[in-house]
């Protein structure tokens, strides 16, 4: 059972250094065996996930997966999964959770008649350490993958490690400056997390980013996130509130955002036009956030 006390966190301290110890001695199979006791404790769980990642060795989630698992010291999706009371396994459901986005995004682009398979040119943002970058890199091939984040580690992070392209985001829209444009623009959970300030900013920019005949794909908090939560929403249907799982991004610029569909729908219709709307589906992520697909016209 894995605590937080001094002596357990002084155990997973010590099999590490023993693991590393054996890995140096070309001792593979003992290594294996003390990793995977030292991934089971809090302090030391990501670096001895590296290390079997590394090697290849018993217990790699790459030899189940068939793609790279690397996971960033930085990445603050990972921090949510190891502190949330629901999670048993943080590793594991931090990659399964990116699978699943992967799939739920598929089903969207499907509905669309736009196949995720058939995109050439695909834009992740707010991209963050790459839960969902991964996936998508080893399904459509890095090349035709870009990913941005205001976050420079972050999109460091996925270049290095994924292979894919990659540019930093700005914290004012309009500064924002992108190589291209792409016949996807993906964009998960970053609308729930925006002020009102630069909500509807934020929507034209990346309408923007879009290429002729292509889409946006963005997610909200709609009304079973509020109801959820128990969020106050306004007269116009939103909440914010200055607080998020990121540490690196202010709170003010990223916090936390609940919109009725109302919201979302004025918010097109008054920025790039309520015609460019092609899909909606409530809760379509993670049976908790509601998907908007944007079609500019060829």
């Amino acid at each position: 059972m894995t605590t937080n006390s001094p002596s357990a966190t002084n155990q997973g301290q010590q099999l590490l250094a023993e693991a590393q110890l054996m890995l140096a001695n070309g001792n593979f199979e003992a290594a294996s065996g003390l990793l995977l006791r030292a991934r089971a404790e809090k302090d030391v769980m990501l670096a001895a996930h590296a290390l079997i990642e590394q090697h290849g060795l018993t217990g790699s989630f790459r030899n189940i997966m068939g793609l790279d698992c690397t996971i960033s010291t930085a990445d603050d999706i990972f921090g949510f999964f190891a502190g949330h009371p629901s999670s048993n396994n943080p590793l594991r459901d931090y990659l399964a959770d990116g699978w699943r986005t992967l799939a739920e995004l598929m089903t969207v682009m499907e509905r669309v008649g736009q196949p995720l398979v058939q995109s050439q040119h695909f834009l992740e943002f707010a991209s963050g350490h790459g839960r969902f970058t991964r996936h998508l890199a080893h399904l459509l091939g890095p090349g035709k993958v870009t990913v941005s984040d205001v976050v420079p580690d972050a999109v460091d992070f996925a270049q290095r490690t994924f292979g894919v392209q990659g540019f930093v985001s700005a914290s004012v829209p309009e500064q924002l400056v992108a190589p291209r444009q792409y016949d996807t623009v993906f964009v998960l959970s970053l609308f729930s997390h925006l002020p009102r300030s630069t909500w509807g900013r934020w929507l034209q920019v990346l309408y923007n980013l879009v290429s002729p005949g292509g889409i946006l794909v963005f997610s909200t908090h709609g009304i079973k996130a509020a109801r959820f939560d128990s969020v106050p929403l306004d007269d116009e249907g939103f909440f914010f509130a200055p607080s998020s799982e990121s540490n690196a991004i202010d709170p003010n610029e990223y916090g936390t955002a609940f919109t009725t569909e109302a919201f979302v729908r004025a918010r097109i219709a008054e920025t790039v036009g309520a015609d460019k709307l092609e899909y909606f589906s409530p809760v379509q992520f993670w049976n908790h956030q509601d998907v908007y697909v944007l079609r500019k016209p060829s």
